[in-house]
């Protein structure tokens, strides 16, 4: 038995919610906050039976994707100068990081 920490980008999380649910995988959505543009994103809790990982990682593969974003860097005053410049950087957002941990007992009431 493994524990699966996906953690999404809000905008994936509805849709694998579904497909997870659709597929018989329990799923804990928690709310989150992270990575380096510190906005929210969303962290599901899988409980999985080893012979369904594969499964799971697959869909989280084909649900959750990448995209890109335009950011503007945040420059201090005291480091803004001249050729350093603000404009907006396309920076590539989503797809899923997922921890897979060992479960030594399992127990549901």
């Amino acid at each position: 038995m493994k524990l699966v920490l996906a953690v999404i980008q809000d905008a994936d999380a509805a849709g694998l919610v579904r497909v997870l649910s659709e597929n018989a995988f329990e799923v804990t959505k928690l709310a989150s906050t992270g990575g380096f543009l510190r906005e929210g994103n969303t962290t599901l809790m899988i409980g999985v039976a080893d012979d369904r990982l594969a499964e799971l990682k697959r869909h989280v593969q084909q649900t959750c994707r990448t995209r890109t974003r335009l950011v503007t860097p945040n420059i201090p005053l005291g480091e803004q100068g001249e050729g350093l410049s603000a404009d907006p950087v396309e920076v590539a957002v989503g797809g899923a990081v997922m921890f897979v941990l060992g479960v030594q007992e399992f127990v549901k009431v």
